[in-house]
């Protein structure tokens, strides 16, 4: 059964320099570029290239974009939880945020959208270490909410780390890890 794309996706990943957060959005990106005619992939990060604050917004559409910036976003995934009442300002009511369930100690004072918690990070740390990370929660959050195949994020890993294959292994793993568990996930 073929896969059918929403519209538009409008998503912003968030975290801390190293975390991975460029990876992950820059492989949906150019995973969308085979289902979708119009992408913009927004990187944003601070002088220290780890341990600074670091977010990417991705947009994939059918129609043309008309900004590459987005102020609110109907999805995020925070890979830092601890980052949930910073960023829930720049969540449109009724979309969903991914949040790593690991420091997330506080509930968002607003409602109107849906938090969901990813244990990505336990995962990760038994899957050989915290760089896979990024790759469980886009494998959730493209299991539960489905922008685009995850065939296609599967086939733009092995472009990316061609020759590498331990490397692949290891990210192929997480990305599918994600995946499983995106389906237990109440979304």
């Amino acid at each position: 059964m073929e896969h059918e794309n929403p519209a538009k996706v409008e998503l912003i990943i968030a975290g801390i320099g190293g975390m991975g957060v460029l990876v992950a959005g820059r492989l949906l990106a150019s995973a969308g570029l085979r289902s979708y005619r119009h992408i913009s992939w927004m990187p944003s990060y601070g002088e220290a290239r780890r341990g600074g604050p670091s977010e990417c917004t991705v947009i994939l559409s059918r129609d043309e974009i008309a900004s590459p910036i987005l102020d609110q976003a109907g999805t995020m995934i925070l890979l830092d939880g601890s980052q949930v009442k910073y960023y829930e300002g720049r969540m449109r009511p009724g979309g969903v945020m991914f949040a790593e369930s690991a420091g997330l100690a506080d509930k968002p004072d607003r409602t109107d959208f849906k938090l969901v918690p990813v244990s990505g990070l336990d995962i990760a740390m038994g899957m050989g270490g915290v760089l896979v990370n990024s790759l469980i929660h886009l494998g959730a959050y493209t299991e539960a909410l489905k922008p685009l195949s995850p065939g296609l994020i599967l086939e733009e890993l092995e472009t990316k780390y061609a020759g590498r294959v331990a490397v692949l292994k290891q990210n192929q793993d997480a990305f599918r890890t994600g995946l499983d568990l995106g389906k237990t996930l109440k979304v």
